[in-house]
């Protein structure tokens, strides 16, 4: 699977990983459908992120769990 490219199959790739790694309770707020291309890059950054860290701290859980709110439509 080619990240670099903006689909929204990418994007639902990509938060279903967020979601599996942190172990987010609340998934329907996560919806891949409530993201669209256009916050694409700062998506990716911040999949990257995630998927280079093992563990996370409670409020690095909700750093991310925010700044994945701030993206959606």
């Amino acid at each position: 699977m080619n990240l670099t490219q903006p689909s929204q199959e990418n994007v639902e790739y990509m938060i279903d990983q967020i979601k599996e790694k942190l172990r987010m309770v609340n998934v329907d707020a996560m919806k891949s459908d409530n993201f669209d291309d256009s916050q694409y890059e700062e998506l990716h950054d911040l999949y990257s992120m995630v998927k280079k860290r093992s563990t996370f701290s409670p409020s690095e859980m909700q750093a991310i769990a925010s700044e994945l709110g701030s993206l959606r439509k």
